[in-house]
């Protein structure tokens, strides 16, 4: 975790000095993922403890409805509503909304996230997901870009658990008709699949990993009363407090529990989480 925590040890430094006054290096930052990162203004939430303390971090997203990462280099969506997005394939020519925000800027740090069960199901995890996370590496000019893995967490399920796609969505190559995960028999199965997914994914493609997993997973074994979830699957306000707070620590190498900020969460509730997130 020391590993992660130390990624902008390099990047805060004191870019150039006057006589009179220091100049600290603005760090760009940015999100790619889908409602999970987005739910409940996440991002925004981590701008805003940022403020208080690394003002120069600078947090944007490219982050749309059910979209995976392979679907952030493929699809070109068409219309949208708050909930969804309508999408085709791009033609020769064409970039996607993504692609258009990757080159805007040189990012210092880009966080990946796609949904958990793309991970789980092994047959997508190393033909779509790995393919389009080296496919979007490609495209960010920044050569000492950081690239970290949004790693996500388990559903409200009701075991046993088994999550498939159809193999004509992952390959038409694939001979049998379904590609699944193993067989959930519990949260902790769920969690410790989740981890050696992530993990997985992470070296292959030389990526350091979050710890939203494991976080979401101690306040559900050791914190019951609060409730994480907005629905099956999306974090409700708690839970997006919580991830902001994840990744103010790895950015900033400083305490969630030394901050000020709590937004729009209880204080003793928001004390919890930032220790939580320790």
């Amino acid at each position: 975790m020391k590993k992660i925590l130390l990624i902008l040890i390099t990047l805060t430094t004191i870019s150039c000095k006057s006589q009179h006054k220091k100049t600290v290096k603005e760090i760009n930052v940015l999100f790619i993922g889908n409602s999970l990162t987005y739910f409940y203004d996440m991002p925004q939430t981590l701008q805003k403890m940022l403020n208080e303390t690394n003002p120069n971090i600078r947090i944007e997203q490219s982050t749309f409805p059910g979209q995976s990462l392979d679907g952030h280099l493929s699809d070109i969506i068409t219309s949208r509503t708050e909930n969804g997005i309508n999408t085709r394939k791009k033609e020769e020519g064409e970039k996607t909304e993504t692609e258009i925000k990757i080159a805007e800027k040189k990012w210092d740090i880009v966080i990946l996230q796609t949904g958990t069960i793309s991970i789980l199901i092994p047959e997508n995890r190393e033909l779509i997901t790995n393919k389009a996370i080296s496919e979007i590496k490609k495209l960010v000019s920044n050569p000492n870009c950081k690239f970290i893995l949004f790693n996500t967490w388990p559903s409200k399920n009701e075991y046993p658990q088994q999550y498939c796609y159809p193999s004509r969505m992952i390959d038409k190559s694939i001979l049998k008709e379904r590609c699944c995960s193993p067989i959930l028999e519990n949260l902790e199965q769920e969690i410790n699949l989740i981890n050696e997914s992530y993990d997985s994914v992470a070296r292959k493609n030389n990526l350091l990993k979050s710890e939203n997993g494991n976080k979401f997973y101690e306040v559900l074994t050791n914190y019951p009363e609060i409730e994480l979830y907005e629905d099956n699957s999306h974090p409700n306000k708690y839970g997006a407090f919580l991830n902001a707070c994840v990744f103010y620590q790895m950015l900033t190498n400083k305490k969630a529990y030394e901050l000020k900020f709590n937004g729009e969460i209880e204080p003793k509730i928001a004390e919890l989480l930032k220790q939580v997130a320790e």
